[in-house]
């Protein structure tokens, strides 16, 4: 009898660890879903996703407004390496990035639609 009591007090922990672990990841997945419901809701996001970029427009528009900043003259750099950076942010992260200038001394910058979806074209080729 008091094995049957230890092996029901061992099952009932874990069972627990085992609901709340499947709880925990239903909430995680739940979240991500509703911020990304959020963000694509966005009515400029939304147009921006809905159009097909050009990459050379996007390296035109890189050059004049951005290069200056994140491409290295020298040894000297004032942004970030961009390099491969749609691996490290999601298209949205990369439109709030560009349209908001959240990060001195970055400007504020406001393309038309078209602009930054072909400006996101671009930020995927490099």
């Amino acid at each position: 009898m008091n094995h049957q009591i230890a092996t029901n007090e061992i099952k009932n922990p874990i069972e627990r660890l085992l609901i709340f672990a499947i709880a925990l990841l239903l909430a995680i997945v739940l979240a991500t879903m509703t911020i990304r419901q959020f963000q694509v809701a966005d009515p400029y996001v939304k147009s921006v996703l809905s159009l097909t970029g050009d990459q050379f427009q996007g390296s035109a528009i890189f050059q004049m407004n951005c290069a200056g900043c994140h491409i290295s003259v020298g040894e000297t750099q004032v942004g970030p390496n961009l390099h491969r950076v749609s691996e490290r942010k999601s298209e949205f992260e990369l439109i709030r990035q560009v349209t908001s200038g959240r990060t001195p001394p970055m400007p504020q910058f406001q393309p038309s639609p078209q602009e930054m979806a072909d400006l996101l074209k671009y930020l995927q080729q490099i």
